[in-house]
């Protein structure tokens, strides 16, 4: 049996092209499971982790089922400014090919320039900070919000933006379609869809285990004092394409691009203490070669996506299991081939004992810590054969 065309599950000839301009010529497995019913009019519930494919799973609903009209008509929640801004960029085209508008609405750029863009959207993205300020000032209202899109519901809800999003999900009408994409559907995420949504249809996306395995080489590497930045500096010497580096916090972050440059490695650092234009322009410089590794904390990159990352390296070990994932998600993307490495020092090597087991990982941490040079040498030699 042929595999499902975008066309085949109700997608317009207008949007069909579209994506076609872009070499988008067949559905994610998550969109296959998503695009008919919310086409349909139901109120979905998607889990489905980062880099499957959702952004078009609800982007081109939205293209398909809002006119031209009075505006704006569609709101997409998200909790970052980085994400907020990579949704715009994916809907742009497909919105233009049927005569709609979009338009970003987050922090840390012009207010009166977003405001601008914002009252005459069709669809509007935005962080739930910044879109209460332009509620309060009187821009727009949501009053004909007749779709409704929570966009990595766990994550607003782990940044405290349950207020906020009760405050803002109550001035949008009841009777409209609501999608909720979450990494997770338990607890007070699966709270929040209940209480959001009616008569939902939920939908779980998840790579086979044997395909998740194939396209991201997972490693764990003992490393004590000094040699985690010997460790580094030695992955980044190896054969790589673009590298986004995990750091705890925003001063280790601009401290480590400092140290790599002393050891002639180039980086350029996100944070949230850095302005949108400078988080825009470290971006560019990334996308466009004039660097190849980013140093990012978890809440800066959530978001991120940028092609040809190769290499996802955890300087410092992530939180949970469920950071592990939005982390090493960046890489191993739309069907290419990633490393996702931790550097694990003396203390830390029982916790990701404990989560590379949870995830069902070979984490290769046995009693004997090994050298950077020892552990980066095998990780080659396997990659090799």
């Amino acid at each position: 049996m042929s595999k499902q065309s975008f066309a085949d599950l109700g997608v317009s000839g207008a949007v069909c092209g579209a994506l076609s301009r872009r070499a988008i010529t067949a559905p994610f497995p998550v969109q296959r499971l998503v695009l008919q019913d919310v086409l349909a009019g139901r109120d979905v519930l998607v889990k489905a982790p980062t880099g499957s494919g959702k952004t078009l799973a609800f982007g081109i609903p939205l293209a398909e089922r809002i006119d031209s009209g009075p505006a704006p008509a569609a709101l997409v929640l998200a909790p970052t400014r980085e994400l907020a801004a990579q949704i715009v960029t994916e809907l742009e085209d497909l919105a233009a090919a049927k005569g709609l508008r979009v338009a970003a609405v987050y922090g840390g750029v012009s207010v009166s320039a977003q405001a601008a863009r914002a009252k005459h959207a069709h669809i509007l993205v935005a962080t739930p900070g910044r879109l209460e300020d332009l509620l309060a000032r009187g821009t727009f209202t949501l009053e004909r919000i007749r779709m409704l899109v929570l966009d990595e519901a766990d994550r607003m809800l782990d940044m405290g933006f349950r207020p906020a999003i009760d405050r803002i999900l109550g001035a949008c009408p009841s009777e409209r379609q609501t999608l909720f994409f979450s990494a997770t559907l338990d607890g007070v995420a699966g709270d929040l869809a209940a209480r959001y949504t009616s008569d939902a249809i939920a939908h779980e996306h998840r790579a086979p285990s044997r395909q998740a395995e194939a396209l991201v080489e997972h490693r764990f590497v003992a490393v004590r004092g000094e040699q985690r930045l010997e460790a580094l500096v030695q992955e980044l010497q190896g054969d790589r394409d673009r590298t986004i580096v995990f750091v705890r916090t925003k001063r280790g972050a601009d401290r480590l691009v400092k140290r790599l440059d002393a050891r002639g490695q180039k980086a350029v650092a996100i944070h949230g203490n850095k302005s949108q234009s400078q988080r825009d322009r470290a971006l560019s410089r990334l996308r466009s070669g004039h660097v190849d590794t980013l140093v990012a904390t978890d809440l800066a990159a959530r978001g991120i996506d940028v092609e040809g990352v190769s290499h996802v390296i955890n300087f410092d070990p992530p939180a949970d299991h469920q950071t592990y994932i939005h982390r090493v998600g960046r890489t191993g993307r739309a069907g290419n081939r990633g490393v996702g490495v931790t550097l694990v020092g003396t203390s830390e090597r029982q916790e990701m004992r404990q989560l590379a087991r949870r995830l069902g990982l070979s984490h290769g941490l046995g009693g004997e810590e090994h050298s950077p040079e020892q552990t980066v040498n095998r990780s080659r030699r396997r990659r090799g054969r």
